[in-house]
């Protein structure tokens, strides 16, 4: 038995010699340079095990071997974070409670707890060995850890604070610390902290106290005693006192984070956050976030705020997910569309030949023969191209129908009278749409009426028409204007711009109501919207350069016809329907704008302005007493009283597509903005268009726009609003202009119901803020997201375009696609050249050219995308060389306005309908998504009758990224995104779709390919691209994405971006498509091979979806540093695992990164 013994306590000693061993060397590895890697690779070779078994064999030894242990808690605290399974290993050992006793029975040995300390912190990464410790009383032993301000162990009760905010992120954790009063506890000794740490030199503490709050306050007790305690006055105060400290800012950014999070959540002041307005439809769909609003009993207040917070009733988890391998795996992407079944396209008629017969009689131009028209000229075509033959375009979309020679043929066209454009052959179809019938009679003009009725039309008098405007506006005075003159501003800028207006004395101030306007013509009312009192500023020595200046920018924007016509606009305005039935005409609209001839740099975000309009939102809370609490406009209350006081702004939005439903003044310059929701919708609120009145000069006024939803914005990078200043049209300015100052962006207190966001949580609401100061006293002014583009602002172009057109060169049709759900046109607009003569072989080459289809504005918010078609509108429609030849190689099919009724009525992004018509492309309904199934009829007749569009694009808006870019469709590149490049690499795909995109990179300054994606996600199969591509067959099938913001590369680098970009993008576009055609041929083997070079231009950054319906690249904005530290839900959060793959501990979450790295900035990005 003696040798027997001798043995074991031999093997025992050998054992405990090599762990120690192995542990010297583990020890030494991990304390030299290099120590991560070398940490790690302890770990691959079970390192992190043998140590956790040398923890349990040390603590059985008797007596206790300080040294060791000291060692083996320093070296487990350095590699446990680097083993994902360190707390599964940890738990199954038995190492929590050794570790904790430890730390019990030695508390006044603190060379013994600092490394337990540590140790505990990664034991806390695991949220079940947090709760398991929780049990066992860690909360209450820290508590005796840490407390009021000392000089003494300071290095001790940081680690101990960091351990305390890491086992607080368990709600178990956390409840077991409210219900010991530790909320307050903690606030006490932040105070103390506070005014004892003079020289602060301790801010780690201070920011651990901070840190170990945050984490109390993710569950609602938590912010119920904090509250209650009193801590956000606390908070508030004491982060304002280190405001003049910038290494301070950690503790400020933190403290505001705390306090914002548990600022109570409030609904909105609204009696529901539907609609102010109602449109009843014609068919209620049976699924969807309409039929769920159309289904709510009338007595459910849908936004009442009560299921944000109901996490009391959470358990906390006892088992432990063991795949921990997840937590660092990298992004997948799961919107990305992964079948490939899926990804071909598989052309699918939908409809059969007899039901798109109906769309015949839109394409007149496939059977007219033009033998009625006498198309040989006896004067010279005005644009010959000596020398150059022309011949047929052979595209492989285009058709099957061959075509001749026609270079040798003179050019020119002569018209004969009494000829319809549809040819006599038109009567005989079969099968068209009733109302496109009427409407045809009503809208279409004949070739010959039009000839006879605006060839006299030079473009030099259409040119002048809007300098004749602002001479004439210049001179008006309109103190002495009686409010009774209904018709006397309009009666003088009539037909002869040049004559003054009569003006009499003025008795009394207009009264600022909306009746003060001035009715524009008889029988519907419309009026203008009011104008002031105080009359136009006269500016002496400014007039002339002023007036100049606008000259020479009207010349700059566009070498055609000014497109303006405000007695035209008003006419149309009569005929648009709206379901407020609008009787205003807001003066932006009416007056036109113009490019301004100065660039608008993307604003230099000021340091910290974030922090500080939050600062004085938490005021209204701290200090309710200050707080007026007053509404100034309502729209949902129709017998509210504009207020009297001189001193208080006056708003409307009570015209075409405007868009604010409540205002509320909280300080004396201060307001609440709050926007409508789509009509029946509960939300999409974003788009903003008001009118301000009644402002004083040189004062600061601060908007705030509290009910957007979007989750960032670029008003966070360097993004302004929009101001139209009535004063400033009449001394010939006549523009918007981008204004504002401290702008920004973020997450505020109000928020929806669960029942009100379809069933989520309740999700919170941001808030836009700007301040602006007006240079005029008692102006007029006018807010936008985005430049205006309204509906009647679209049809007062395409009849100027109309009428100013020269007939014997360009073919153009402007018919009726269909009505709206309220009765509004949906155009369609037809661009061509016109045959050079009615042979045989000009007019087979005449009906072989390839169809490009266009679209825009589906989303009305989306402002942006009708400037862009206006550019390329007019563009077509110009006598540039260039686009003659465009002309003649594309048939254009346009819709310019994909949803007039959205547009109209102020909503963002959804039709009246209350759906999204971008998501409507599959199977759209004709009864509620009339112009999407009539659009994708006319694609479908086009593949039905074997001529595929060449190109489909739609024209759209992006507010969270830079620049103009396109989305395209790729079954390659979706696939090589999943990251399974070995299937990619088998693909075989015409790379053809990105020929556009890379040419359109080199001519318009304003694209960028590098933020293009070819990438087909399932959220996004209902699109008007993916469909077209996938059911239609069209390749090259695109949505191009211009910016709301500005350029962040190229020749507009660093400014925001206006009209004469956004037209100049639209122009550019179809200098592109010209590039195409000349690439496009048979013999396609001798394109560049820079178009080509799809393999080496691949993206290959990662994808990830921002949100289910928004695809975004890396290369979108990087994390503003701002927005990360305020973007945190003051919802009850998961509780989230401490990162295990950190070296030596530091707080993790996203704030930490700004609140270390913002003290050493002196900016923000």
């Amino acid at each position: 038995m003696s040798k027997l013994k001798v043995v074991s306590d031999k093997r025992k000693n050998k054992e405990r010699n090599d762990s120690e061993r192995f542990y010297r060397n583990g020890s030494s590895a991990v304390n030299i340079r290099g120590g991560g890697r070398r940490a790690s690779f302890l770990v691959a070779k079970g390192g992190s095990q043998i140590l956790l078994q040398l923890l349990v064999n040390a603590s059985k030894e008797s007596p206790l071997n300080e040294e060791l242990m000291v060692q083996i808690h320093s070296v487990l605290a350095k590699i446990g974070p680097k083993d994902k399974k360190f707390g599964v290993k940890a738990r199954i050992n038995g190492t929590l409670n050794i570790t904790l006793n430890l730390v019990k029975q030695n508390l006044q040995n603190h060379r013994l707890v600092l490394p337990c300390l540590q140790l505990l912190r990664v034991y806390s990464a695991n949220s079940v060995n947090s709760v398991s410790l929780g049990k066992n009383g860690v909360v209450e032993l820290m508590f005796k850890i840490v407390g009021p301000f000392s000089k003494k162990n300071s290095g001790l009760m940081k680690v101990a604070l960091d351990t305390l905010a890491a086992l607080l992120k368990s709600k178990t954790n956390a409840r077991r610390a409210v219900d010991r009063g530790y909320v307050q506890v903690l606030l006490t000794i932040y105070v103390d902290w506070h005014r004892h740490d003079n020289r602060h030199r301790h801010m780690l503490i201070r920011k651990g106290i901070l840190q170990s709050l945050k984490s109390v306050t993710n569950i609602k007790l938590g912010r119920k005693a904090f509250i209650d305690a009193n801590g956000m006055k606390i908070l508030y105060n004491t982060s304002q006192e280190c405001l003049a400290v910038r290494t301070l800012d950690p503790l400020v950014n933190t403290s505001s984070l705390i306090m914002r999070k548990c600022f109570p959540k409030n609904r909105l002041p609204l009696p529901t956050i539907k609609s102010s307005f109602h449109f009843q439809l014609p068919v209620i769909p049976v699924t969807g976030p309409v039929a769920q609003l159309y289904s709510l009993p009338p007595e459910v207040d849908d936004v009442v705020d009560e299921s944000d917070d109901n996490d009391d009733t959470d358990l906390e988890a006892e088992n432990e997910t063991e795949n921990e391998d997840d937590l660092d795996h990298h992004f997948k992407n799961d919107d990305i569309e992964t079948d490939i079944n899926k990804l071909k396209p598989q052309q699918e008629p939908g409809r059969t030949i007899e039901e798109l017969k109906m769309y015949e009689h839109l394409f007149p131009e496939l059977v007219d023969d033009f033998q009625d028209y006498d198309l040989i000229s006896k004067e010279p075509k005005p644009l010959v191209f000596e020398g150059k033959v022309r011949g047929p375009i052979v595209v492989p979309t285009a058709g099957e129908e061959s075509s001749g020679n026609s270079g040798s043929l003179r050019k020119g066209v002569v018209m004969k009278a009494n000829v319809s454009p549809k040819g006599d052959k038109d009567d005989k179809k079969l099968t068209f749409m009733d109302m496109a019938k009427e409407d045809i009679k009503d809208n279409g003009r004949t070739l010959q009426q039009q000839q006879l009725g605006d060839q006299h039309r030079t473009t030099s008098s259409i040119h002048g028409l809007n300098n004749d405007i602002v001479k004439a506006l210049d001179r008006i005075t309109l103190q002495n204007i009686p409010s009774k003159t209904a018709s006397g501003l309009t009666a003088g800028m009539k037909k002869d711009y040049s004559l003054p207006l009569t003006v009499v004395s003025c008795t009394k101030a207009c009264p600022h109501v909306s009746t003060c306007g001035n009715v524009l013509f008889e029988g519907k009312a419309v009026q203008l919207g009011k104008l002031c009192c105080a009359g136009v500023e006269t500016e002496d020595d400014e007039d002339t350069e002023s007036t100049s200046s606008v000259e020479q920018a009207s010349i700059d924007v566009s070498d055609g016809p000014t497109l303006h016509d405000s007695d035209l606009y008003i006419e149309i305005v009569k005929n648009t329907k709206s379901i407020p039935e609008y009787s205003e005409v807001a003066y932006p609209d009416y007056f036109g704008h113009i490019p301004p001839p100065f660039k608008e740099p993307i604003l230099e975000r000021p340091y910290g302005v974030q922090r500080t309009k939050i600062a004085q939102d938490i005021e209204r809370l701290i200090y309710q007493s200050d707080i007026i609490d007053r509404v100034v406009y309502d729209l949902d209350n129709p017998n509210y009283t504009i207020p009297e006081e001189a001193d208080i702004l006056k708003f409307n939005s009570k015209f075409e597509s405007g868009n604010l439903r409540k205002v509320i003044q909280i300080r004396k310059n201060e307001y609440d903005l709050i926007l409508n929701s789509d009509i029946n919708s509960n939300h999409y609120h974003q788009w903003f268009y008001f009118e301000v009145s009644g402002m004083r000069p040189g004062v600061a006024y601060r908007f705030n726009i509290i009910n957007c939803e979007k989750s960032n914005s670029q008003f966070n990078y360097g993004m302004q609003p929009l101001m139209y200043s009535v004063q400033e049209a009449l001394n010939a300015r006549p523009w918007w202009t981008r204004v504002g100052t401290d702008i920004c962006y973020y997450k505020n207190h109000f928020s929806r119901s669960s029942v009100a966001a379809g069933g989520q949580k309740g999700k919170s609401y941001y808030t836009i803020t700007f301040t602006v100061s007006f240079p005029h006293k008692d102006d007029v002014c006018y807010f936008a997201y985005h430049y205006p583009y309204t509906y009647s602002t679209l049809q007062m172009h395409l009849q100027k375009l109309e009428s100013a057109h020269n007939p014997q060169q360009i073919y153009f049709r402007k018919d009726v696609l269909c009505e709206t759900l309220s009765g509004n046109s949906c155009p369609l607009v037809t661009i061509t050249a016109m045959p050079e003569s009615n042979y045989y072989e000009h007019i087979c080459q005449f009906r072989n050219r390839p169809y490009v289809f266009l679209s825009a504005r589906v989303h009305p918010g989306e402002t942006n995308a009708s400037w862009v078609m206006k550019g390329t509108l007019e563009y077509l429609m110009s006598n540039n060389p260039t686009a003659q030849s465009l002309r003649e190689c594309y048939i254009f099919k346009i819709v310019p306005m994909l949803n007039p009724d959205g547009v109209i009525n102020g909503n963002h992004r959804c039709s009246l309908s209350g759906e999204d018509l971008n998501r409507q492309w599959q199977s759209p309904n004709p009864d509620l998504h009339p112009t999407i199934y009539h659009a994708k009829g006319l694609l479908q007749y086009l593949a039905a009758v074997k001529r595929l569009p060449l190109v489909y694009c739609d024209y759209h808006g992006h507010s969270r990224k830079k620049n103009v870019f396109m989305y395209g469709c790729s079954i390659k590149e979706t696939v090589w995104h999943t990251n399974d490049n070995a299937t990619s690499c088998d693909i075989v795909e015409d790379v053809g779709y990105r020929t556009l995109p890379k040419i359109l990179s080199q001519i318009a300054p304003a694209f960028c390919m590098s933020s293009c994606s070819f990438v087909v996600e399932k959220s996004k199969e209902s699109t008007a691209r993916v469909v077209v591509w996938r059911e239609i067959g069209v390749q090259r099938s695109y949505t191009m994405e211009s910016t709301l913001c500005g350029c962040d590369q190229g020749k507009y680098k660093g400014l925001q971006i206006g009209t004469r970009e956004l037209e100049e993008m639209g122009a550019k576009f179809c200098t592109g498509l010209l590039r195409l055609k000349r690439l496009t041929s048979p013999l396609e083997n001798n394109m560049p091979s820079s178009m080509l070079d799809f393999e080496n231009e691949l993206i290959g950054s990662s994808c990830k979806v921002t949100s289910p319906t928004t695809y975004v690249l890396d290369e979108d904005e990087p994390r503003f540093l701002e927005e990360v530290d305020y973007s945190a839900e003051s919802n009850d959060e998961l509780d989230t695992d401490l990162a295990e793959n950190t070296g030596d501990y530091e707080p993790s979450a996203q704030e930490e990164v700004l609140s270390d790295s913002e003290s050493s900035r002196t900016y923000l990005p």
